[in-house]
């Protein structure tokens, strides 16, 4: 007897050991341990009270409510959005928002195994993003902005497809060149933000030339509201009297009501005064991969874009860097037949690398996609900056709003353009061999 008590006893060690090392799916998976805290991480900044999107995550019965849809947009990674090819290109970027296999599992095993609350008191800590109204910059720097810049005011029709707004507002001299650290572009709360889709903002002086001449200190797109420039980067802001001149996209096709007197507002964070940080950034510039046409000639641009219908088309673009750059981010902007996207740099010694693809392109996002800091993309001068674009208006195609129309030019989302939003700082040559002596330095484990 004493001998079968021993062998019980290291069955039961055994079987312990056994359950520790079980895969999730052969373990009990509760939304208080197991779910929430991936739902916390990665989908409540947009999955709350007082953002865009159409339900809150944030509590149990929340989730519940709607873990069949939230299955199968995970599992068939549709959610949370990212759109990046991961099998070409540099794949370690800061913003990244996918979902390990192991995320995505876990997600299943709760849905297929009944939806188990859990115990409240392990319940993670709800990040505090505020409502609608507040700064999200601000709870990354630590202080509201230094200047706020807002629109005139403008009416969103209702089950409008496409309505522009550009007014021109002036701007309130600095009295003093200073360096901006971050910005933020945000539609007002709460209508606002179900109706602005995307938008720019262009500081403008009265030497400047070009319909977005001067300095873009604002863009914006559903999913990309605010950037913070990495430290040591600025944008540098003249002193004197000047315009802003906005361009703001709204849709309100799903909207059964007027959105009135809606006003758009920037935020702009500035270094201290007399602080002069070690690189100049252009912060966002738009590389144009549709026909390179001047902006004093609007109709003749774009006349490259045919589409047939139930057909495909490919079009690509070509920029030549005068001086040395570092890459940050890229943004890829087309319409509904927008699928595909790539970045290619061909050095000047003739080798080529795939920088970034997007292989899933969905207009309803307008994503950008930032390269963790040692994996920016340093760039010698004379690289061509290949970019590649496919247009897809087969019936294939889930946003295609018609695959019998030919497709050609237009601002409208049925229409069609192609360009490439690039986060761009260019460089010195001394600046650029000393990325490139720092970078070197590094031992590989540690890149």
């Amino acid at each position: 007897m004493e001998r079968l008590k021993h062998i019980s006893a290291g069955l039961g060690i055994a079987g312990a050991v056994a359950m520790l090392t079980l895969p999730a799916s052969a373990q009990e998976v509760t939304f208080a341990e197991d779910v929430a805290p991936i739902l916390y991480e990665n989908c409540i900044e947009c999955h709350r009270p007082g953002s865009f999107a159409p339900m809150s995550l944030m509590t149990y019965d929340d989730a519940r409510r709607y873990a069949r849809m939230i299955r199968y947009r995970v599992s068939q990674r549709q959610m949370p959005p990212w759109h990046v090819d991961q099998t070409v290109g540099i794949q370690r970027f800061a913003n990244d928002a996918s979902l390990s296999e192991e995320e995505i599992q876990t997600i299943v095993d709760w849905v297929d195994q009944g939806m188990e609350p859990g115990n409240d008191a392990n319940m993670p800590v709800a990040p505090d993003f505020g409502d609608g109204r507040a700064w999200q910059a601000e709870g990354i720097i630590g202080r509201p902005p230094d200047i706020i810049v807002r629109s005139s005011p403008y009416t969103v029709k209702a089950l409008g497809q496409d309505q522009w707004w550009n007014p021109v507002v002036q701007w309130e001299p600095l009295g003093e060149e200073r360096w901006m650290m971050a910005y933020e572009f945000k539609p007002a709360y709460p209508n606002g933000l179900e109706v602005v889709h995307h938008g720019h903002a262009s500081l403008s002086f009265p030497s400047d030339t070009g319909m977005r001449g001067g300095v873009g200190i604002a863009h914006y797109g559903v999913g990309k509201g605010y950037e913070v420039f990495p430290e040591g980067v600025g944008m540098r802001i003249p002193a004197g009297e000047g315009v802003v001149d906005w361009n703001i996209h709204y849709s309100s096709l799903h909207m059964d009501r007027d959105v009135p007197d809606d006003v758009v507002e920037i935020g702009l964070w500035f270094y201290p005064r007399g602080e002069t940080p070690e690189l100049a950034t252009e912060g966002e510039v738009l590389f144009r991969v549709d026909g390179h046409n001047s902006y004093d000639r609007p109709m003749n641009r774009a006349n490259d874009i045919l589409i047939p219908p139930h057909g495909y088309q490919v079009i690509q673009g070509v920029h030549i860097l005068e001086e040395p750059a570092l890459i940050g981010s890229f943004r890829p902007h087309m319409h509904t037949r927008g699928k595909e996207m790539s970045m290619e740099a061909i050095y000047p010694d003739g080798r080529r690398q795939m920088l970034g693809k997007v292989d899933d392109y969905k207009h309803i996002w307008q994503l950008g996609y930032e390269f963790e800091e040692n994996a920016k993309p340093l760039l010698p001068k004379g690289t061509v900056l290949l970019f590649s674009a496919v247009f897809d208006n087969t019936a294939d195609n889930p946003l295609n709003p018609d695959p019998n129309q030919w497709v050609v030019f237009g601002r409208r989302g049925p229409d069609e353009m192609v360009h490439m939003w690039v986060n761009i700082t260019y460089l010195s040559q001394e600046q650029y061999d000393e990325i490139a002596a720092r970078r070197a330095s590094v031992p590989v484990a540690q890149q």
